[in-house]
């Protein structure tokens, strides 16, 4: 399937839980949004665009875009669904790749594995398979997920179900008989494991996350998933948190 592959980034300051949790300093100054700009970056075939509710507070986020180079496209607040479309729409994408922002351990072999996927498949929508669920339903924060523009229409012509219009790719995954979907593998090294949280949605999360990568990072620049397991694994007091964290905020 031809065309361009764009990068998405689904973001704003207005989380409930942590607002502006995505630009406060996380690692050596720079913030989880700059971090990922930069992974992504890295992927110099695929245009990136912000994609960020029209709402004035979100206005720094316009401006951390302009700096870095990318597009960034002011949409609905509360129809990411159609926020994901018209961004898509303003610059011709017809194949996504949807990034969610509060994710700072985003594995660019993944990305890669993902990309090398879409290329040569006519699939409406490619994800990870993890533990018998869909990546983008589990707490670990590892990966992207690749949708097409017409499967996102698709969705919005369907259904009105607010659901499905805050969680843009739901309907997709939840109704695989109208949709061709295909599923990648990922490490064994998570088989059967439920206990690790490394999405950014509250102030234990951001604390926890930003003491691992720190740590981590200075050692690994660009650490493997495996090498993240390994260095929780051996610090268990962060597995205590996360276990306590997923419960609150189960998905």
């Amino acid at each position: 399937m031809g065309g361009k592959i764009v990068f998405v980034i689904q973001a704003r300051l207005g989380s409930t839980r942590m607002p502006a949790k995505i630009i406060r300093p996380f690692y050596r100054g720079r913030s989880i949004i700059q971090l990922l700009l930069e992974k992504l970056k890295q992927f110099a075939e695929c245009d990136i665009v912000l994609a960020t509710p029209q709402d004035s507070s979100n206005d720094l986020l316009e401006q951390i875009a302009t700096e870095a180079g990318i597009g960034c496209f002011r949409g609905s607040e509360n129809d990411v669904l159609q926020r994901f479309i018209d961004a898509a729409e303003s610059i011709n994408a017809k194949r996504i790749i949807r990034v969610c922002s509060d994710n700072p351990f985003l594995n660019e072999k993944a990305i890669e594995q993902l990309l090398e996927k879409a290329e040569n498949s006519s699939a409406d929508y490619i994800s990870f398979w993890v533990n018998d669920t869909p990546s983008i339903k589990t707490h670990f924060g590892f990966w992207t997920e690749y949708v097409t523009l017409d499967a996102l229409k698709r969705v919005g012509e369907l259904t009105s179900e607010s659901l499905y219009h805050e969680h843009v790719t739901n309907y997709i995954y939840t109704h695989p008989e109208k949709f061709a979907i295909e599923w990648l593998p990922t490490t064994t090294c998570l088989e059967g494991r439920k206990d690790i949280r490394l999405t950014c949605d509250t102030p234990i999360d951001f604390q926890n996350t930003q003491e691992i990568y720190t740590e981590l990072v200075e050692e690994h620049p660009h650490p493997t998933i495996e090498d993240i397991v390994a260095y929780i694994d051996s610090h268990p007091q962060y597995l205590q948190t996360m276990k306590a964290e997923i419960e609150k905020n189960s998905k």
